[in-house]
């Protein structure tokens, strides 16, 4: 496994490694991706073996032009059109008919394939150079906190990658919107495209969060993206003064005081600078080997949804 710079000549290598079979972590505008050639069956079941991901899971496939897109979805309705108009490339994806040449084990034998366009450039580069729709799950062990940095990436996954390519910190910091477009359009995860830009194009939107028992698409089983430290989401009165002093809390805006060490995700307030910061965040506390993690609600709007979406599923349940 090598740790790469962004430069023309490892992207190139990267999409090598991609044609011939092999795993690329690489950034997208919302986490660090682990790759693999979507219409290759055994390249993609190394995605799962690194992962440790159970085979019901299925993945999302990311695709670089239409013309890439109509080679893993059957058809592309009407009603997606205004929807990749305006969020594409950028972190919405698309639960579409299932294109024949899209072997099984991408949707877990689902009919339906998810499909996004990446936004960062060079995700688009590596798949455009690669040639081929690249299936891509967050790159962390399964049930994991995301990699929004090169470093988690070598730090969770280690040999089991080919190649990592470094483009620095990401930019959104939660993974992509999950849309449905059935008899009418339902969320199946919360991300980095808030609901009320949705229904600005939409109208009303309906929300099936974590409901399905054998999940549609990623990120839809109730425990996810949780750190090896035990965390519960609680405000700082509502954590006992003895548990402070030895705990690591996750603040939204200001600094509450008795905590062995606080992150704080935006001084500002702002849900998207919160957003962006909310794994890296967790990374730093998940490193100190503390007893416990606190993470303070914030307010459920916009990013907000995809925030608490995150910490709840990484809450370890009684």
């Amino acid at each position: 496994m090598a740790v790469v710079p962004t430069t023309p000549r490892e992207i190139e290598q990267a999409a090598r490694v991609i044609r011939e079979g092999g795993l690329v972590a690489f950034p997208t505008e919302t986490v660090y991706g682990l790759g693999a050639n979507a219409l290759d069956a055994s390249a993609v079941a190394r995605i799962f073996e690194a992962k440790r991901r159970p085979s019901f899971d299925p993945l999302i496939v990311h695709v670089a032009d239409r013309a890439m897109l109509l080679r893993v979805a059957r058809e592309v309705p009407p009603q997606v059109e205004p929807l990749m108009e305006k969020f594409w490339p950028g972190p919405l994806t698309l639960v579409l008919p299932k294109a024949e040449a899209v072997p099984g084990i991408v949707t877990s034998g689902l009919p339906t394939v998810a499909v996004r366009m990446p936004a960062h450039p060079v995700a688009l580069e590596l798949i455009r150079q690669a040639g081929l729709p690249i299936a891509a799950p967050s790159a962390n062990p399964f049930g994991y906190l995301s990699p929004t940095r090169a470093e988690h990436v070598e730090r969770m996954l280690g040999e089991a990658v080919d190649l990592i390519l470094d483009g620095g910190p990401t930019r959104y910091g939660v993974e992509s919107t999950i849309l449905l477009l059935a008899e009418k359009p339902v969320v199946l995860r919360h991300g980095a495209i808030p609901l009320e830009e949705l229904e600005s194009i939409l109208g009303r939107v309906e929300l099936r969060v974590g409901e399905s028992v054998r999940p549609l698409v990623p990120g839809q089983l109730p425990q996810h993206y949780a750190p090896r430290t035990p965390i519960q989401v609680a405000r700082p009165d509502e954590v006992p003064k003895e548990l402070r002093k030895q705990s690591g809390y996750l603040a939204f805006q200001d600094v509450p005081k008795g905590f062995k060490l606080v992150k704080v995700l935006s001084p500002t307030g702002d849900l998207r600078e919160a957003a962006a910061h909310l794994f890296e965040a967790l990374h730093q506390l998940d490193r100190l080997g503390l007893p416990a993690i606190y993470a303070e609600p914030v307010p459920e709007e916009g990013l907000g949804r995809a925030i608490m979406d995150r910490l709840r599923r990484a809450t370890v349940k009684d």
